[in-house]
């Protein structure tokens, strides 16, 4: 017999309360797969502590994901700067491994992308490094394609990898 409590899942926006929690996850995990703010990583975003401020602009939005109210991943989009106003890049997806492999990214990456079309994106572009692989599998499951250059100005500068997805 499993007497295990029911476990309580949320997907929803970011919150001003949830700034410290969010980038807290985005800390440990960076720092599990060894991604340094001295290499241009999420870490080194000056804006890593005040992601709800930032994701609150026009055509911006990030979601949390919460097991038993806490923050335990999350993930966002945003339009990407220094490239044609048509394309939004899917940024800062990240998930504690308590939540890792339930589905949840892929149906975060789904929303985003719904949010980016009602917003008249027409392609999704993503940087990410080689040291993620479940990440990098996800992404070519839900049709985003390598390609071979960087778009707009990221900073990411040791994400050696580029992907694309029309929407």
């Amino acid at each position: 017999m499993n007497l295990a409590a029911p476990v309580e899942i949320a997907l929803r926006r970011i919150t001003p309360q949830d700034n410290a929690a969010i980038a807290r996850v985005i800390r440990d995990v960076s720092a599990e797969y060894g991604l340094t703010a001295d290499k241009g990583y999420t870490v080194a975003d000056p804006n890593l502590d005040e992601l709800y401020q930032l994701y609150s602009q026009p055509g911006h939005a990030y979601w949390v994901v919460e097991v038993d109210g806490e923050v335990v991943g999350g993930g966002g989009v945003a339009p990407l700067t220094c490239s044609e106003p048509d394309i939004c890049e899917f940024q800062k997806m990240y998930f504690l491994p308590v939540v890792r492999g339930k589905g949840l990214a892929k149906r975060l990456a789904l929303q985003a992308m719904d949010f980016a079309r009602e917003e008249d994106f027409k392609r999704c572009y993503l940087e990410t490094t080689a040291f993620l692989t479940e990440a990098i599998a996800l992404y070519e499951r839900l049709g985003f394609e390598h390609i071979s250059e960087p778009l707009g100005c990221t900073g990411h500068v040791d994400c050696e990898v580029r992907m694309i997805k029309s929407l």
